[in-house]
């Protein structure tokens, strides 16, 4: 964490200027992947018109440039503070079981934009309490408080209000195979993936406790790549053979692939800055407006028109995510208050 001291209103103003930086670097990275994403999932290319059906291939190239990106970063950091990385943190190996579902959640929420558009896709992704919760009061027996029921509830009933209303007809005729059902239950299993994936990370933390936010990145890309390469070139009819030849046909695809890759190594950087000088409730806030802020980019710039009545849906569910945020400031402002000497 930032430390505190002597600077009076000169480290208040850096601290904000810090904050206003990782902002600046969350939202760009981040929309623009979302804009890169929606290109590659909706476009067609060159003058045969042909789609990129090989969207899991996203993940592949994604994870060759984290890993590579991680690896970097640790050796700079470790021939910086003059250590050594290889003992600091949780062994290579220890990630290959949150590799598999990291492997396999992201993919299938990606293949999501081949049945629903992107604003439903982040509206659905958005809702991640959702299963955390019913996991936590089914399995664990955790209760809940009435604001977080609360919450769950505006998420919810806006994300299934907008699935129930109707898409217009420019949004579903650009869509690569229109099906509703279907992209809404890749993405909640994407949500049950993740939740498993985050919690074998904070398990693999806590008994590892000088595991670095870059060992993690260089773990779980490492093994994501092993599981990729070999399920899509592991035959030879594999979707990754199919991916390399549509990108050599059509180098417009090849190109924002790479960029697409690059936003989310870069977004990765901005996120480890925020945690690290601002706390998880910082980078929570910042990612959460960068969602609502990705849909209305979607609707304006990506042509993806949608109603008064989704718009109020969207309204809905982000009051959900706002209130929880809030919550969640409150419970740690107690938390800070109890720990004050008295």
């Amino acid at each position: 964490m930032e430390a505190h001291g002597g600077g009076g209103g000169s480290g208040s103003l850096r601290r904000v200027l810090v904050l206003a930086f990782c902002v600046a670097g969350i939202w760009s990275a981040y929309i623009y992947q979302g804009v890169l994403q929606e290109t590659l999932s909706t476009k067609r290319f060159g003058s045969d018109g042909k789609r990129f059906e090989q969207l899991a291939f996203l993940n592949l190239a994604q994870n060759v440039v984290c890993l590579i990106w991680s690896y970097m970063m640790i050796k700079i950091w470790s021939t910086r503070s003059g250590s050594s990385s290889s003992s600091m943190g949780a062994p290579w190996w220890t990630y290959w079981s949150p590799g598999i579902t990291n492997t396999i959640g992201p993919a299938l929420g990606i293949e999501a934009l081949k049945y629903i558009s992107y604003p439903a896709q982040v509206l659905a992704k958005s809702s991640k309490m959702i299963p955390v919760m019913l996991m936590g009061s089914l399995v664990y027996g955790i209760r809940y408080t009435l604001p977080e029921y609360l919450c769950t509830f505006l998420v919810a009933g806006g994300v299934s209000t907008f699935a129930l209303v109707k898409t217009s007809s420019k949004t579903i005729n650009k869509l690569a195979h229109p099906n509703a059902p279907l992209g809404y239950g890749l993405c909640f299993l994407n949500l049950a993936f993740d939740g498993f994936t985050n919690a074998t990370q904070d398990s693999l933390k806590a008994r590892y406790p000088k595991t670095s936010a870059w060992d993690i990145m260089l773990g779980m890309n490492l093994w994501g790549t092993i599981y990729n390469l070999i399920y899509m070139f592991g035959w030879p009819h594999g979707i990754g053979y199919e991916a390399i030849e549509f990108c050599k046909q059509h180098p417009e695809a090849a190109w924002d692939i790479f960029l697409y890759c690059l936003c989310g190594a870069v977004g990765q950087n901005f996120i480890f800055l925020t945690i690290s000088r601002f706390g998880s409730l910082a980078n929570t806030t910042i990612t959460t407006t960068r969602k609502f802020v990705s849909i209305v980019v979607s609707s304006v710039l990506s042509g993806n028109p949608l109603s008064a009545k989704q718009w109020g849906c969207v309204v809905m569910v982000f009051s959900g995510l706002s209130y929880q945020i809030y919550l969640k400031w409150r419970k740690l402002q107690k938390l800070q208050k109890k720990r004050k000497p008295l």
